[in-house]
């Protein structure tokens, strides 16, 4: 099964930007009830408790700094050998 939040991707490491997203959500979630619409309060309640419980309390990601790091830094060193061969590939032949 597909999931919706990906917690291993780097985007999500800095514990600001989890917060921001789950304080975002359950803002609307609040803003929703507010005017009434207890429908979409409900449904962006259930957003708010999926991404807290993804983002912060089971947030256990795999790849530490320094694998990053050393994937970063094996990808500077791969060789466009296979990237030119496929842009001679696709232009046309005169």
């Amino acid at each position: 099964m597909q999931k919706f939040i990906d917690p291993d991707h780097p985007f999500y490491r800095p514990l600001w930007r989890r917060l921001l997203i789950v304080g975002s959500c359950a803002l609307w979630t609040a803003v929703e009830f507010w005017n009434g619409a207890t429908t979409w309060g409900m449904i962006f309640l259930a957003v708010t408790a999926y991404t807290s419980a993804t983002l912060i309390v089971f947030f256990k990601p795999k790849a530490t700094t320094e694998v990053v790091a050393q994937e970063t830094a094996t990808d500077a060193e791969k060789p466009l050998s296979a990237t030119s061969e496929r842009s001679a590939r696709d232009e046309p032949s005169a």
